[in-house]
């Protein structure tokens, strides 16, 4: 996993260094003169990381988004997989209401000794 990533971030710097060095079509003039040289390149440099900045952020929030939905997906699969065990086994309902009601027991006095502890 530690190659996959650094391997990434060499093809990314890449890609920066591409991009950087790349012509644009576009003239930055100051007081009447083009930008050339280091200075097009520290300008169109800051073009560059507000767009990194940028992608970051929203990479972060498609993070937050996709688990988000993830749980939900997960809690409705959990949801039907119930509904179906109950459909194809009804008779172990009676079963699964005192068992139901001994995990919840147990659960209640495990939370109060590790809270105590």
């Amino acid at each position: 996993m530690k190659k996959i990533a650094i391997v990434l971030v060499i093809l990314v710097l890449a890609l920066l260094a591409v991009v950087l060095l790349q012509s644009s079509d576009i003239a930055i003039i100051v007081n009447g003169q083009r930008l050339v040289g280091p200075a097009k390149l520290a300008t169109e440099g800051w073009g560059v990381l507000v767009a990194i900045v940028a992608l970051f952020s929203v990479a972060i929030l498609l993070v937050f988004v996709f688990a988000g939905v993830g749980l939900i997906v997960l809690g409705v699969l959990v949801l039907a997989g119930l509904l179906a065990v109950w459909f194809a086994f009804p008779f172990l309902l009676p079963l699964l209401i005192p068992l139901f009601l001994v995990w919840i027991f147990v659960a209640a006095v495990r939370r109060s000794t590790q809270s105590g502890a």
